[in-house]
Parts: structure tokens; sequence; C-alpha cells
């Protein structure tokens, strides 16, 4: 379906084109060409599922719950408070990590190595101590094994309830797998390979969180006072709304996030179906052009 209005202009493209510079930056298009276009081997083949996951809308949903549940470990959150300016700068932090996204996913393995290391010069920088006197280092690897679970785990939930095309056991087993490469190469020592070792690990974690201020003040910000136009505010409800959806029930109590389960199942769940399709849609003209996906 294509929406023109009468003086000829693209309603599809216009909404496609504005979400991808929200998402991918200023840089986005000769970010794309290069990525995509630079000859090389890649990490990943054209089959391989992180590909499919990655490209997919879902992300949008998976990105934001991953944020909710990263935030509850108190020594990832203290890092992210102090060093990350994602409160005084979130489009530009959402910018950065889809690029990097982008270029570990689909861009030469050269590309993909250079940066994980440029990540991991980042993460040897960022020191401090918490409010209760406990030291923090974003380079630790235990603290680096945190992030990767709780994103990939978001990642892949939010693609089986909302994706295209949803995995098969074995395709999520090998997701998870894919996604270790990424993670050995910033640090993290042993990443899971499979959904059982995935569910292990983040079991292992879980007497590690527990929700904090800063966690809490986290969750008011991307929740209740997001960075976006009031026209945008009703989708971006859907996409907070499905993000905290996609949480285990421990981490949504842990924030003081209701789910009620009939609204969840009737209303927030649909809805979410809803964001992701319109989303590919908009982005459905530019991926035809240039054969590339979301990032």
């Amino acid at each position: 379906m294509r929406l023109t209005a009468p003086d000829g202009f693209d309603v599809r493209e216009r909404l496609g084109s504005a979400l991808f510079a929200r998402v991918a930056g200023p840089d986005g298009p000769k970010n794309r060409a290069r990525i995509h276009g630079t000859p090389g081997p890649r990490w990943f083949g054209p089959d391989r599922p992180v590909r499919r996951v990655h490209g997919d809308a879902s992300m949008f949903i998976g990105g934001l719950s991953a944020l909710l549940l990263q935030s509850l470990h108190p020594l990832a959150m203290a890092a992210v408070s102090a060093h990350s300016g994602f409160r005084g700068d979130p489009w530009g932090r959402l910018q950065r990590t889809s690029t990097f996204l982008a270029v570990t996913t689909y861009g030469t393995a050269e590309s993909a190595q250079e940066a994980c290391e440029r990540v991991r010069a980042v993460h040897e920088r960022v020191r401090g101590v918490t409010s209760d006197g406990t030291a923090y280092h974003a380079a630790d690897p235990h603290l680096l094994g945190w992030v990767h679970v709780a994103e990939i785990d978001s990642f892949l939930h939010a693609h089986q309830r909302y994706g295209a095309r949803p995995l098969s056991d074995a395709d999520c087993d090998a997701y998870v797998a894919d996604t270790a490469r990424v993670a050995t190469a910033l640090g993290v020592p042993d990443p899971p390979t499979d959904r059982a070792g995935l569910r292990e690990r983040l079991t292992a974690y879980r007497s590690e969180t527990r929700s904090t201020p800063e966690a809490r003040e986290a969750a008011r910000f991307l929740l209740l006072n997001p960075p976006v136009p009031f026209v945008a505010r009703l989708p971006y409800g859907v996409l907070a709304a499905n993000a905290v959806s996609l949480l285990p029930d421990w981490a949504a109590a842990e924030l003081g996030l209701p789910r009620p389960q009939l609204v969840d199942s009737v209303c927030v769940r649909p809805l979410g179906r809803a964001f992701t399709s319109a989303v590919r849609w908009a982005l459905a003209p530019s991926r035809a052009r240039t054969g590339a996906p979301i990032a």
C-alpha cells in the first residue's frame, strides 16, 4: 500500500526516512552504504539467525526491554548513570548502539573487530564507586557478561513474540551462538552458546540484581519521560508497554511496573504486533532499495 498526499508527497517514504534518521543518526545513509557495501569476509553469512533477528523491527521493543533489564544490576546501572550520558543525549546513545550492532552483524570482519576494540577501550576508562561505596569497572568480564546475556535474552524474546519470521528452536540456539562471537570480542569470558546456557547464566546473576534508585529513575525516564515529540507519544507508549511486557516477572516487580495479565494479552501484545508491522511497512522502501535491514 502506498499513501501519497495530494501534492504527490509519499507518506511512507517520509515516515521511513524520519525513523531511520532517529535510529541511525545523520551519518546513517553513509554508514549503511559502508557497512553493507564494503567487500570482504563477514563474521556472519547471509543465512545466519543473527542477521534475521537484528534486522527485524522487533529490535525496537527488544532494545528498550534490554535497557530496563540491564539496569537491575547495581554496578552496571551505576556505570551507565555516571558515564553514558543517556539522559543528556539519548538519541546519540541509541545511534551509536545501532551502528555498533549493524557493523558487528553485517559489516566486514575487520570492521567488526575494530568496533569491538573501540568499545573495549571505552569500557577500560569507565571506573567509579556506587552510592554505597562499591567499586565498579565497565571492563570487568563478569559485569560484561551480565550486560550481554540480558541484552541477547531480550532481543531473542522480542523476535520470537513480534518478529516477522520467528526462529525455529535450532535457530534460536544458533542465534545465541552467533552473538557469543561478538561477546567474546568484547571481553566476555565463555559466553553462552545456546538457550539453555543463556537461561542458566541469567539465573546465576539473579542474586546480584535488584532495584536501585538509579534503576527506578532510569525506568521513569525511559517509560514516562522519553525525549520524543508529542506526535510520537502514542506509538512510543505502545513500544514502552511491550518492552515492559517482555521483562521477566521478577524484573518487572523489582522496578514496580504493573502488568495486569488480561490487559497484557488482550491489548498490549496485539498493539505491539501492530507497532512492529507498521515499522516494517515504513522502512520497506528503503530496505528494498539498498538490500539492507533496519540498520
